[in-house]
């Protein structure tokens, strides 16, 4: 049976006097050339001209993305434009004047007000006046799958019936039958339906991995299920074996990448976690060199604030010991109820 963790806590406690130590020359990215959720090339000039409430590079990315049917990079654009509107929004609402109709104008803003909902003390309440603006947006690009993953997590944020969250999900796959936003978010669905149904988890998750293409991020999502199990508390179902193997799936997955690049970060990042977690070092050192630059929010966010220093502290903890041996077995998990359990919203 896998231990009970608690993110971080002796692992970081003494990671902090690693990192002022001295570096080793295992590959690692320097603490300070690491960057929290950087753009990409694509994305990053699209948010400059934000900031300069400029919309137009957003709303061409956007436009190319749809028009080739770029589904999961539209999702990752759609979010990371969603969030930073969030504190600085005069772009947008520049955007939806200028294009009240336009299809990627509509999806932002409905990301923006979903996220916006979820922060609310009254957030099933704020989330049941969004359905109309899901809709709207799904409705101006009938062939886009990233509208219904907004449907799904909409559908959780207001305690959806399964039969209500089947329709949807029916309609999702039927636009994109292996989108990993989709996936995550009826994994997250399953996860927060029953407490401790982590087995119905991994079931859901293991075989949509079975289904996917070698080099799919649906690869990995046996090993967002073993992160929920491992965040959860208490001993969980689902036995070490079967979080191992997760891991090892999602280790095959990040092999097919090259070494820094951006866009399995986030799936690297998670798989250190749980491989952390394992107090598999070796493993999770080699994940952390592929990583590069690119740490993620999720999953050090679910730890508390100041997910990067999580990040950076977790990597000093493994360097330190890959290098003694490995001989400690320190346990890993989040404060019960504090931070966050998935990469959507809360």
């Amino acid at each position: 049976m896998v231990r009970t963790m608690s993110l971080l806590r002796a692992l970081l406690s003494t990671a902090r006097e690693g990192r002022r130590g001295p570096q080793t020359a295992d590959g690692l990215a320097p603490d300070h050339a690491v960057l929290l959720d950087a753009p990409d090339e694509r994305l990053g000039p699209a948010l400059v001209a934000a900031a300069l409430g400029d919309h137009t590079p957003a709303a061409a990315l956007l436009a190319a993305t749809r028009e080739a049917a770029e589904w999961e990079s539209r999702d990752r654009y759609v979010v990371r434009l969603a969030a930073f509107a969030r504190s600085r929004d005069e772009w947008l609402a520049g955007w939806l004047a200028r294009a009240p109709h336009d299809p990627d104008a509509l999806l932002v803003h409905a990301e923006l007000a979903v996220r916006r909902a979820w922060a609310s003390p009254a957030r099933a309440e704020r989330l049941r006046e969004l359905g109309p603006l899901i809709g709207a947006a799904a409705e101006a690009a009938p062939r886009d799958p990233v509208p219904w993953r907004l449907a799904l997590d909409h559908a959780r944020g207001i305690h959806a019936t399964h039969t209500a969250f089947e329709s949807l999900w029916e309609q999702a796959v039927r636009r994109s039958a292996h989108h990993y936003g989709c996936h995550v978010a009826a994994l997250t669905y399953l996860s927060v339906q029953r407490r401790g149904a982590h087995r119905e988890c991994f079931h859901f998750a293991e075989q949509a991995a079975a289904d996917a293409l070698p080099g799919s991020l649906i690869r990995a999502l046996p090993v967002r299920a073993a992160f929920t199990q491992l965040t959860a508390g208490g001993a969980g179902s689902v036995q070490a074996d079967r979080i191992d193997a997760a891991a090892d799936l999602a280790i095959e997955l990040s092999a097919r990448y090259e070494a820094g690049d951006p866009w399995p970060a986030e799936v690297r990042n998670v798989l250190a976690y749980v491989l952390v977690g394992r107090a598999r070092w070796a493993a999770a050192l080699e994940q952390f060199r592929l990583i590069g630059p690119h740490a993620t929010s999720f999953p050090w966010s679910s730890a508390g604030e100041d997910p990067l220093g999580r990040f950076l502290d977790a990597r000093a903890g493994v360097r330190r010991e890959v290098a003694r041996g490995g001989r400690a077995a320190v346990p890993l998990r989040g404060r019960a109820g504090r931070g966050r359990t998935g990469g959507h919203y809360a």
